[in-house]
């Protein structure tokens, strides 16, 4: 074998040494500890107390900072610490008709459900938590934080949606579609079943709805409404899925209103 041979070997053998140790280093990762579950476990029973006692700092300060978010349809994306501080207090739970009265909490106890299961990941870790007998379900994804594990992402997938097949991918790939950057889409603000657009320069009190794009399943597709920032105009979309993905079938350009 010649001095070049071997060096090639060499380099070679060297080059699969360090692929093994770092193939073995991350199926070595690729674990949860006791501790780590049993403190996600924490974290997974500390949602429901403050949403529903309407406590909106507790509530924010369950997800990671920056980038931890929760993600629905009907909400978008709320990945601001303020704007999920004020997507709890909004609810009208927690506004009670006298100023002595105590936010409604949830009657009875929470129904028996299956526990979830919650598996390493790339990011530290993720589960399905199935919360409604429907099969509604969170779709978690946790990472570690120096003041322990947090909610990179919490969507939530509707019982209405888990009929029709809708996943968390499915918004996903609907948001990318639609342009919504977290940064070209307005906050949209309303009462509840009734319109809902940007706050005024002043604010009008009305509370917090949903972060950018607001997506509403139909059964002629998804349907989608989003207020354009430093524009005041609106788009009102239809998405459909084709066997290439999710196309817009349709898109509505509103102007603003005069006087806006």
């Amino acid at each position: 074998m010649t001095s070049y041979s071997r060096w090639r070997w060499g380099t070679l053998s060297l080059a699969l040494i360090i692929l093994g140790a770092t193939t073995l280093k991350a199926q070595v990762n690729a674990t949860l500890a006791d501790q780590d579950r049993a403190d996600i476990q924490k974290l997974l029973a500390a949602y429901r107390p403050a949403l529903f006692a309407c406590k909106g700092e507790e509530y924010a300060g369950l997800f990671a900072t920056p980038g931890g978010y929760f993600g629905s349809s009907s909400r978008g994306e709320v990945r601001e610490r303020q704007a999920l501080i004020e997507m709890v207090v909004g609810y009208d739970r927690c506004h009670p008709s006298t100023a002595n009265s105590e936010p409604t909490r949830p009657s009875g106890e929470a129904p028996v459900l299956p526990p979830p299961v919650i598996e390493w990941a790339p990011e530290g870790a993720k589960a399905r938590v199935v919360n409604s007998r429907g099969g509604g379900y969170y779709d978690d994804v946790y990472v570690k934080t120096p003041k322990g594990w947090r909610f990179k992402s919490r969507n939530v997938v509707s019982d209405a949606e888990v009929a029709t097949g809708l996943t968390t991918q499915d918004f996903v790939e609907i948001r990318e579609l639609a342009g919504d950057d977290h940064g070209h889409y307005e906050n949209l603000y309303g009462r509840p079943e009734g319109p809902i657009s940007p706050r005024g320069p002043a604010g009008d009190g009305r509370p917090f709805r949903t972060a950018g794009l607001r997506l509403t399943p139909t059964p002629d597709g998804v349907r989608g409404l989003a207020y354009l920032r430093d524009n005041g105009g609106h788009y009102e979309d239809l998405y459909v899925k084709t066997p290439q993905g999710w196309r817009i079938k349709e898109r509505k350009y509103f102007p603003p209103e005069k006087g806006e």
